[in-house]
């Protein structure tokens, strides 16, 4: 995410958080990066310098006034005015970072060769909690390729439990023995 991504979302979240609107607007935001990214022309579109900025202006009202919240169309327009509509993922990236910040929501990724059981899931959530001390969203992923165990990214951070793991650290213990 740039610099400019990160004021531009940050500043709509501080303008949704005052209004009290900064958990409405998070999936709407979501929702319309997601369009974005399924729809590369239409981001194109609104960068065109071929067509003038109060034109893709109107190509966003059209598109999604009424759709999401006024706040959004008002914002993509900003961002056409300042010619930063690429920057909208980073723009959400941003908004969504500061809003578990001040919800203390922390983002938890597990990878796991199958799928977890509800049981699994539920106590996975527990743990975390307790660990973190914060509200967990978990987010599964599953890869059979780590064979076995869990690999857990939050924060920055990775902690890799899984047997791939432990056979990639065996693998390279067995290279560096000298004989």
């Amino acid at each position: 995410m740039t610099d400019r991504a990160r004021v531009y979302g940050l500043a709509l979240y501080e303008l949704a958080r005052e209004e009290g609107l900064g958990e409405a607007l998070l999936p709407q935001l979501e929702g319309c990066d997601r369009l974005f990214a399924e729809n590369p022309d239409y981001v194109r579109l609104l960068s065109a310098p071929s067509l003038s900025k109060e034109e893709r202006r109107e190509t966003v009202g059209k598109a999604l006034d009424g759709r999401v919240h006024t706040y959004i169309v008002s914002f993509l327009k900003l961002l056409i005015d300042r010619d930063a509509v690429r920057e909208f993922p980073g723009c959400v990236r941003a908004y969504r970072e500061r809003y578990y910040e001040d919800n203390g929501i922390l983002e938890v990724t597990a990878t796991t060769a199958a799928a977890l059981s509800e049981a699994v899931r539920a106590r996975l959530l527990t743990r975390l909690g307790t660990v973190f001390g914060k509200k967990i969203l978990l987010v599964t992923r599953v890869d059979p390729s780590v064979l076995g165990g869990m690999r857990l990214e939050c924060a920055g951070k990775r902690y890799d439990g899984t047997v791939r793991d432990r056979l990639d650290r065996i693998e390279k213990g067995l290279r560096d023995t000298v004989l």
